[in-house]
């Protein structure tokens, strides 16, 4: 066989030995990686190479804001459909007297009465004839006592083992009404009519440890629930018990995208389904706001 020279192919000049290398590791042995360094260097490589300014994001600064585990209000998407639940009447509101501190909330006295029971078991069934647990689903009912009892009797109506139930310690609390704990449950008109007004106006403060909450604080607390619920479980059905209205007034109002500031109270042992293409009926408030695109910003 003839052998040409254009056949042959020299070896590539070796590189020439890096010093700076040599110094930092004059026995040649393994090195461990640097994170920061390797960050740094991925960082130089994307932005020195000649096609950096070809490249493009195939999400949009707006699709990012959007993107799963970033609840907003009203959100773009709901990745799982919502019951709303008001648990039944409590012992407390059975004589009339308002009860919204939580140092009470697993209390007998803030269980549910015996009409709060027969409320709580027609709740139940009205999830069996809406279908709610066809495909299983989720019961998340604060730890206040009437709602864990609520709970649990939608679970047993329902065929959902107690291992689907979820309490909530703290974003399902009853609104706290500051001074008007343990007042007559009409003051509670008093409160509503200065949420009308403004979110943000509170109801006076008492020592006691009972926390005096505006309709803009509940709505902090609604938003970081749905943000847990979004987050946690995709495609799934979750059933939302709270022992009171506001909680559940306030989430229906800011997921439709209305002034939280509207009349959509729930009535003891009331279930809704969250859809976004229905309304209930309302009250036009003071404000006469009708449409509400940042809540709780509705002035």
């Amino acid at each position: 066989m003839i052998v040409t020279s254009s056949s042959i192919k020299t070896p590539p000049p070796p590189h020439p030995p890096n010093p700076w290398a040599a110094s930092q590791n004059p026995n040649n042995s393994f090195l461990p990686i640097n994170r920061r360094s390797l960050l740094a260097a991925l960082t130089i490589s994307t932005t020195t190479t000649p096609f950096a300014h070809t490249f493009v994001n195939p999400m949009s600064a707006q699709e990012v804001a959007f993107a799963r585990g970033l609840f907003q209000m009203p959100p773009v998407r709901l990745t799982n459909r919502y019951f709303l639940v008001r648990a039944g009447e409590s012992e407390y509101e059975s004589i009339g007297v308002i009860n919204t501190n939580p140092v009470a909330k697993t209390s007998v006295d803030n269980g549910l009465s015996e009409k709060g029971k027969k409320q709580a078991v027609r709740s139940a069934f009205d999830l069996k004839e809406m279908g709610a647990c066809d495909k299983n689903c989720w019961i998340w009912p604060s730890i206040t006592q009437r709602a864990y009892q609520a709970a649990e009797i939608i679970a047993s109506v329902n065929g959902v083992s107690r291992s689907y139930i979820v309490p909530e310690y703290s974003f399902l609390d009853a609104r706290g009404l500051g001074a008007y704990e343990g007042k007559k449950l009409e003051a509670v008109s008093e409160v509503y009519a200065s949420d009308t007004l403004s979110p943000t106006i509170k109801p006076p403060p008492i020592d006691d440890g009972t926390p005096n909450e505006s309709v803009s604080d509940v709505f902090v607390r609604v938003i970081q629930l749905m943000s847990i619920l979004e987050t946690q479980y995709s495609e799934d059905t979750v059933i939302i018990v709270s022992p009171d209205s506001d909680n559940l007034t306030i989430l229906q109002a800011g997921i439709i995208g209305l002034d939280l500031r509207r009349e959509l109270s729930f009535a003891p042992g009331e279930v809704r389904f969250v859809d976004t293409s229905s309304v209930p009926t309302y009250k036009q408030p003071a404000s006469a706001v009708y449409k509400c695109l940042k809540p709780p910003n509705c002035n």
